[in-house]
């Protein structure tokens, strides 16, 4: 017979798994696309060991695979759960965990000067014509999957692309998702040159 000991042992395996900030931020990047363990090192300004050891706590607690290419390890979600259960426990903490709201608090304070919109605002925006969409995250992230229409800028191609985007209509910018501040400086670059701007929320 199992154990109730031992299930719970096993869901303490997975919620520990979430227990590293740093471990959480190679999940959000992962949640945009798949990498390698080079490219989570530099994208997260993690030395390759420490993304390595933290990547094996994640796949223990079977919330990432991975798979050979070549001489490459490229490491993936599990599945679609996997964004899921980050998005309920994010849910969860943003509406219940007083400190959280309080980092929160902070860190809205610094986008206080954007304007932010809405997808179903968005969605109305872009089939009136009155606006086009961005994303200025990596083209790789781009190329895994993005919003319908929108061109890709990365915020680094940024101010040399500025001439392909038409000056009289809207232009909203999105990244990675509601911790993610591309879209912001992305947002500000594009008031600076002229352009009215906006944030998908």
């Amino acid at each position: 017979m199992i154990s109730k000991k031992r299930v719970f042992t096993e869901y303490a395996r997975l919620f520990q798994a979430f227990a590293s900030a740093s471990r959480i931020e190679l999940l959000e990047l992962l949640f945009q696309g798949d990498r390698n363990v080079e490219q989570l090192a530099d994208e997260s300004s993690m030395s390759v060991a420490n993304v390595s050891q933290h990547l094996q706590v994640l796949r223990r607690a079977r919330l990432i695979e991975s798979r050979k290419e070549g001489l490459r390890v490229i490491y993936r979600l599990s599945s679609d759960e996997v964004y899921g259960l980050w998005e309920r426990f994010r849910q969860f903490g943003e509406s219940q965990v007083m400190e959280i709201r309080e980092a929160l608090r902070g860190f809205e304070k610094k986008r206080e000067d954007l304007e932010s919109v809405t997808a179903n605002e968005l969605l109305a925006r872009v089939e009136s014509g009155d606006s086009i969409i961005i994303d200025v995250r990596p083209i790789e992230e781009y190329e895994a999957g993005h919003i319908a229409g929108a061109l890709s800028v990365p915020v680094p191609e940024l101010g040399i692309r500025l001439k392909e985007l038409p000056k009289g209509r809207n232009v909203v910018a999105y990244c990675r998702g509601p911790y993610c501040l591309q879209s912001d400086e992305a947002v500000r670059l594009l008031k600076e040159a002229g352009f009215e701007a906006m944030r998908l929320e």
